[in-house]
């Protein structure tokens, strides 16, 4: 179930908008991979276990950063163009 309109299409600024967040998305999942993959081979041997743990944290807090990334993306393709229809709704 989508929770907006799909708006991505509307406009080239749209286009432009869902294709930073993409790119911004795909960014969060390659640094949560890569700390994690990173983390888990240090964390073999006890003298580099602080900094896998540290990893680990790094990688957690960017996949929690993906689903924040596409709430954003959505909330502002959805707002873009809501200004007319505001306007036209309070008029007297």
């Amino acid at each position: 179930m989508q929770m907006f309109k799909d708006k991505r299409h509307v406009s080239a600024e749209t286009r432009r908008l869902y294709a930073i967040f993409e790119l911004l998305h795909t960014l969060a999942d390659f640094i949560a991979a890569f700390s994690f993959l990173i983390g888990s081979v240090l964390f073999l041997w006890k003298e580099t276990e602080t900094v896998a743990i540290w990893l680990f944290i790094v990688g957690s807090v960017f996949f929690c950063l993906k689903p924040t990334l596409k709430l954003i993306r959505e909330v502002k393709l959805a707002s873009i163009g809501d200004t007319e229809d505001l306007a036209e709704r309070y008029e007297p």
